[in-house]
């Protein structure tokens, strides 16, 4: 079967490996993005050895938003699916103290992303077909003391997925919302997670290949997210307060 390419951008993270490994072991050939993408050269030589796929790598920067088009243009075929997982958590503390720092994490976490899927978008709906997937977070269903700063940027990623969900009805495109919940990564490596709330990278990435073969258009990696999450955005403001998460 001739299958168009997957673009996984962000290609560097734990989330979107596991991710190309999943779509490749489909016979999916894969395009990684990435910035200083030259270093990907081993990861792109294991999976195109292990999968017997095409793996191409392509420099990529999400806040350049000025050169989407162009990237997009650049690369070798148009994709089928394009799955975003791009994305910075960075620290909370020092956002709120540093313009600089809490700037980055909003547009790497949101206007990036945003960007670059708008773009692809539009190429996808003119082709009347095409999947785009975008790895939001469970932290934007509302904001929270610990990290209302990337909370605010993945509430808006999330609200952007559902209105081009929305655009894109009946065209031929369909969007994909990933809410992983916790996820065991490098990332999150220094902090004590439950393990019954925590993902690994290879569970996310079977979610993805799942979501995009069933069309479905929002997913918790973990299903118990939903009710936790639920939960938490049910509570009155003046209880919320006073609570710590």
């Amino acid at each position: 079967m001739n299958r168009l390419p997957v673009l996984i951008l962000g290609a560097r993270s734990d989330i979107a490996r596991a991710t190309a490994h999943a779509f490749a072991a489909r016979g999916h050939p894969l395009q990684l993005a990435a910035r200083n993408v030259e270093t990907l050269e081993p990861a792109r030589a294991d999976i195109a050895l292990r999968h017997g796929v095409e793996v191409t790598l392509h420099e990529f920067d999400a806040l350049d938003t000025a050169g989407h088009a162009a990237f997009i243009d650049a690369l070798p075929a148009l994709p089928g699916i394009a799955v975003s997982a791009v994305g910075l958590m960075g620290d909370q503390d020092q956002t709120r103290r540093d313009p600089a720092a809490a700037a980055r994490v909003i547009r790497t976490n949101f206007e990036g992303p945003a960007a670059i899927l708008e773009a692809l978008a539009t190429r996808f709906e003119a082709r009347g077909a095409g999947t785009l997937v975008g790895i939001s977070s469970v932290a934007g269903a509302r904001g929270r003391a610990s990290n209302y700063v990337y909370g605010a940027a993945k509430a808006g990623l999330t609200a952007y997925l559902s209105g081009l969900r929305n655009r894109l009805s009946g065209t031929g495109v369909h969007v994909v919302t990933v809410l992983p919940g916790f996820v065991a990564t490098a990332m999150t490596e220094e902090m004590d997670l439950p393990a019954r709330l925590t993902a690994r990278p290879q569970e996310v990435a079977r979610a993805i290949t799942r979501a995009v073969s069933a069309r479905r258009d929002v997913i918790y990696v973990k299903p118990v997210w939903r009710l936790i999450m639920a939960v938490i955005r049910a509570l009155p403001e003046p209880v919320f307060k006073k609570t710590r998460l």
